[in-house]
């Protein structure tokens, strides 16, 4: 269910759901949540089940009361776009949900930050915390080991024949974790495997590392 791994001393558990708790100072680090798109991709004629709308929510929920974090950080693209009906949803979330609350804000958070300070969410461009950098977008600073979101990572597994399949992944480097995409319907964008970088996929209800082999090719993970 889950995978542990320890950075600067810290240690950090990645959920099968792309969540990842720091555990010494019990917060949950939730990315690319992209609340609102599915009514927003509906308003708009695409044919996605009204049920998808509840599975974040339902997501968001059972992750939290797994972990009782004291704190929930979101690395941005809470929402994908502007209010919609799901803002009601993620109201009615907030309210049953006891813990502290902070967004790094997105290039898709565009809503108000007043919107979230009515509901006592604190809403930053980025965060530094011990020796670790967390923001939205990904980001190297010297002495710092930065969290990310915003790619959506993940990894192409090929097997026997012309078999492959993608699958979700946290995507670690020296100084740097990309941090899976935690919304429904959300898609990701497969990175090349690096010299020295490590990978976790997300499949089922596991967080299985992935071997990595000698590579020539350098990553790149524009998006």
């Amino acid at each position: 269910m889950t995978h542990s791994i320890t950075l600067h001393n810290q240690t950090f558990e990645m959920h099968f759901s792309g969540a990842l708790f720091w555990v010494e100072i019990s917060m949950l680090l939730i990315s690319d949540v992209h609340l609102g798109k599915v009514s927003h991709f509906r308003k708009y004629g695409a044919a996605v089940p009204q049920q998808a709308v509840q599975q974040n929510f339902d997501a968001l929920t059972s992750v939290v009361n797994h972990f009782k974090p004291k704190s929930i950080l979101f690395l941005g693209d809470l929402f994908h776009s502007a209010l919609n009906t799901e803002w009601l949803l993620f109201e009615q979330w907030v309210k049953a949900t006891p813990q502290e609350i902070i967004l790094v804000s997105g290039n898709h958070d565009i809503i108000s930050p007043l919107k979230y300070e009515e509901l006592h969410i604190k809403v930053i461009p980025e965060l530094v915390l011990e020796s670790f950098l967390l923001t939205h977008h990904p980001e190297e600073r010297d002495g710092l080991f930065n969290f990310s979101g915003h790619i959506h990572p993940a990894i192409k597994l090929s097997g026997l024949g012309r078999q492959s399949v993608r699958l979700p992944c946290f995507y670690k480097t020296e100084h740097q974790m990309i941090v899976p995409a935690f919304g429904e319907f959300t898609g990701t964008y497969t990175l090349e495997p690096c010299n020295g970088c490590e990978v976790y996929a997300l499949l089922g209800d596991a967080v299985l590392p992935v071997p990595i082999k000698e590579v020539k090719k350098k990553r790149n993970y524009r998006k």
